[in-house]
């Protein structure tokens, strides 16, 4: 272990070492999506201290714990075996021991294996604790200026062509930006599906945080192209974000009745935009997209001042 990771395991320890830490509890543990270095003081400092961790991967598990000089035992939880390792873990909590999971990179139960497991625990009754850490929606997100009126999590889509055109076809009418994660040998198909969506946005994300990282703003209906004009481009992870859909013109807004936008403004004084839409579409029969960029027209416009004063 070099000398600037035994300082962070130190440094854990300092930093983390005083709180407490049940027994009979599976941590959730987030770890690097590339750079060793963003994983967490709190995430070593609990690497160090369970029993025993389980993990998508023992042989990536195992070299990730070796840069810290970190050696415990390992049990193997995967998506070909996750119900039946997650009684073992189950058993092992049930024996008093500290069980942390993590996924190959991430944050586990996100497009990752994780889910069943902390299901599994939960039902027999032991207490699952967290560590955040290191993700690849809200990296990319942060990065892409589309997260602010919040964003919906789509993932991987189907792998078979008509299944994902479909799938495409049912993403252009939701509003909100949308996160979603492709493998390298499918990110030229994910391409010419998205290009449909003509103009809408979307920022991608290849290889966040690693050191041929790159991330990239364009239209959907470019994308192809982009990743075409260089071969690299479509090599590593992909992130993409689709920014949400333009708000309504004046002209847009104008084809929701008096009475309609009454109604929609008074539900978004008393709840969250998604909501307040989700409820409109209920109540006024019109179609999502134009509720929501009704909503987000309205938000962006000022209160227009009482008569009164």
């Amino acid at each position: 272990m070099s000398s600037s990771f035994a300082l962070a395991v130190q440094a854990a320890h300092q930093a983390a070492g005083q709180q407490h830490y049940p027994e009979a509890t599976l941590y959730v543990v987030a770890t690097p999506i590339g750079n060793l270095a963003d994983i967490t003081l709190r995430a070593l400092e609990v690497l160090q201290r369970v029993d025993t961790i389980a993990c998508e991967d023992t042989r990536h598990t195992a070299a990730l714990l070796g840069q810290y000089g970190l050696h415990k035992p390992l049990l193997a939880l995967h998506q070909h075996n996750e119900a039946q390792a997650a009684q073992t873990v189950v058993e092992r909590l049930a024996q008093g021991q500290r069980v942390a999971y993590v996924s190959d990179a991430g944050t586990p139960a996100v497009s990752d294996p994780g889910a069943r497991l902390v299901r599994a625990v939960q039902a027999a009754g032991h207490r699952v604790v967290p560590l955040p850490g290191a993700s690849s929606v809200t990296t990319l997100l942060s990065a892409s200026g589309a997260g602010e009126l919040g964003f919906d999590f789509v993932g991987f889509l189907p792998t078979k062509t008509t299944e994902r055109q479909r799938a495409v076809q049912a993403l252009a009418t939701r509003a909100q930006a949308l996160v979603l994660l492709e493998a390298p040998h499918r990110i030229h198909d994910l391409a010419q599906a998205l290009a449909v969506l003509g103009a809408r946005p979307v920022t991608l994300g290849r290889e966040l945080t690693k050191q041929f990282e790159q991330i990239v703003t364009l239209a959907c209906a470019d994308l192809p192209a982009w990743l075409a004009a260089d071969a690299h481009r479509g090599k590593g992870e992909f992130a993409l974000v689709l920014h949400p859909l333009a708000p309504a013109t004046d002209e847009d807004a104008d084809a929701l009745t008096e009475r309609e936008q009454h109604t929609l403004r008074l539900l978004l004084a008393e709840l969250p935009t998604k909501t307040a839409v989700k409820l409109a579409v209920d109540i006024l029969g019109r179609p999502r997209n134009v509720l929501y960029a009704a909503a987000l027209a309205q938000q962006s416009t000022p209160d227009e001042p009482n008569a009164a004063d």
